[in-house]
């Protein structure tokens, strides 16, 4: 077992939530050794999916979070801890409904997942690089583009263009996926500000 400490809680459990999960835990072998394991699966849609288990705690390996709700441990992965941030486990607002409800205030990139993207040269080059590299590519399957205007201190204008301009989630997208992404891979920049004329676009964003 990789030594870990007690670490703040990453995703917090209700208590109606913990009791449940305790009751399904009771039901294991060797139950009070087992940590409630979430990680994120996959993406479903516009959101993460995910994948709840019981996990052995001296299965913990380094970078994962490790910390306790009440008296059940819970173990979120490396990998899984800043997708998860502020997340909490409930029961359904149903009493009908059986399950659990993981909400989650972070979504994923609709861009995909761009960080460690191996950049050099100056701020402007680096982001030249990361539109050039990665996500013109991605944006290219909806069909837009993206460019650099400019880079002020540490903000960076951008424009797009082809079916992100004027498109009803092109804000989503800067928001979402291009801003993400300049922020991660250029810490030099803090702000991401969009001068694309939406208004001239076949689906106006902008009136």
């Amino acid at each position: 077992m990789t030594e870990t400490t007690q670490q703040p809680a990453v995703m917090t459990v209700t208590d109606p939530a913990r009791a449940r999960i305790l009751e399904l835990r009771a039901e294991e072998e060797n139950a009070e050794n087992l940590a409630l394991r979430v990680e994120i699966a996959g993406i479903a849609g516009a959101e993460f999916a995910y994948d709840l288990s019981f996990a052995p705690l001296d299965e913990v390996e380094e970078g994962d979070a490790v910390y306790h709700q009440g008296e059940l441990p819970v173990i979120i992965p490396a990998e899984s801890v800043g997708k998860m941030q502020g997340a909490a486990l409930d029961l359904p607002g149903d009493p009908a409904t059986a399950g659990l409800v993981l909400r989650n205030p972070n979504r994923p990139s609709p861009l995909g997942d761009f960080s460690g993207a191996e950049l050099t040269g100056t701020v402007e080059e680096r982001i030249r690089q990361l539109f050039e590299q990665r996500l013109n590519p991605a944006l290219a399957s909806h069909g837009g583009y993206a460019e650099l205007v400019r880079v002020d201190g540490d903000r960076a204008f951008i424009t797009m263009g082809g079916g992100c301009q004027g498109c009803a989630m092109s804000q989503l997208t800067l928001v979402e996926g291009i801003r993400a992404a300049v922020l991660d891979a250029v810490p030099e920049i803090t702000e991401v500000v969009d001068v694309t004329d939406h208004a001239a676009g076949t689906n106006p964003f902008y009136e």
